[in-house]
Parts: C-alpha cells; structure tokens; sequence
C-alpha cells in the first residue's frame, strides 16, 4: 500500500482529489492538510507515515516551496508531488531545481496522476511533457554547462557514469544492479557518489544536472 499525503487549501479540490487518488488500486490518501504549516505539524505524528505528499505550491502561511524545503530537511525520503496551475517554465524548473520528484498542473488526467505516484515511489521521479518541455524550452535560452563533460575523467567514474546514464533511462536500482552484474548495495553506493559530486537533492536532480551538462537530451525521456 502506498500512503499518501495531500496539502492544498481549496476544498472543493483536495475532496476531489482524495476521492480520485483513494480509487486507485493500493494507493490511500491517510493524511490531509489544508496549508504547509498544518502539514508539518501532522507528520509529526503520521502513523502511517506518508510515502508521498501531494503539495499545492500557493497556500496561506506555509507555501509549497517552503513547506517542500522543509520536507527534505525534516523528512528526506518523502518524495513531494508539486500540484500547480502555473504553466511558466520558470515555475516548473524552479521546483524541479529544488529537488521536488514530480510536477503536475492541476488539469492532468487522473490517470497521470497514478502514473507519477507510482513512478516517484518505485523511480524517485516522474517527469511529464511539460516539465520535458520547460526544461528544453530553458535550455534553449541559456546555453548548458559544459563544466562535467570537461572534466568528465576526473568527476566521474566509468562506473558512475554508467550508473547516470541508466538512472536517466529510469531504469530502478534492482534493474541497474542487475544489467551491471552489481549488488543493489554497490549500486546504492554509486548513486550516493553521483549526489554527493553532483550536488543533487535526489534522483530527479541528477536527472537535470545531466540534462543541465549536456548529457541528456530532455527529449529522449519523453
């Protein structure tokens, strides 16, 4: 069973949504809020504690981007869910940037909202047309680092950058192990470094820094 958290102060929505995302299979909504601030207040004492919180980024007292950075200090292993309707590229990357696992407009189908629980449980990250977008459309008006690919031999190691590139293809740590021929544990190990030399938050960011240094083209996520 996945346990889900959901923030939003509009009413009539956050019903909504907990009546869609209880109507997946195995997926339950055991905790609600209505800003940030209640939300913090009531993981203090979750039981059980939530794998993943559905965030509204505009809400009284305690917004999105403040209740998420507060999240990965209080609670680094609950994978955020952004809930917006701002469509600017700005906004999508900004979030993406600050280590947030997916970003979805409020308008998305139901059907893309199981989607990315599912994926930022099972892959840390769920990234859809419009983030693929926002980010192409970003990278297009400012040129990518090239700071990894210089110094790629003394960044990274052959090991580590075979790791990259299959967390790029979303490929899941027991699907990497498995195609390297390594233990999970090596491949944890890995990606540890990855996070550590990069500078990523999590998955998700390593996922940019790559599309970031010209690793990765954002279209072939899609």
């Amino acid at each position: 069973m996945i346990h889900v958290a959901i923030a939003d102060d509009q009413l009539l929505f956050r019903k909504g949504m907990m009546a869609i995302v209880n109507g997946f299979e195995n997926i339950q909504i055991t905790l609600e809020a209505d800003n940030g601030r209640s939300l913090l207040d009531a993981l203090q004492t979750a039981d059980p504690m939530p794998n993943v919180v559905l965030l509204d980024l505009s809400m009284p007292e305690l917004n999105g981007v403040e209740t998420t950075k507060q999240i990965h200090k209080l609670y680094p292993n609950l994978k955020v869910i952004i809930l917006s309707v701002y469509g600017e590229d700005r906004f999508v990357t900004h979030l993406m940037d600050l280590g947030v696992n997916a970003y979805l407009f409020k308008n998305v189908e139901p059907v893309e909202v199981e989607r990315a629980i599912r994926d930022v449980v099972e892959k840390e990250f769920y990234f859809n047309e419009a983030f693929l977008t926002a980010m192409k459309n970003r990278m297009s008006v400012r040129k990518p680092r090239r700071l990894l690919t210089e110094a790629l031999p003394t960044i990274l190691t052959a090991r580590e950058t075979e790791v990259l590139d299959l967390i790029c293809k979303q490929r899941t740590a027991p699907e990497i192990a498995d195609q390297l021929c390594l233990s999970i544990r090596t491949v944890d190990g890995h990606r540890a470094n990855l996070l550590e030399k990069t500078g990523a938050r999590n998955t998700a960011g390593l996922v940019i820094f790559a599309i970031k240094n010209g690793l990765l083209d954002p279209a072939n996520l899609l």
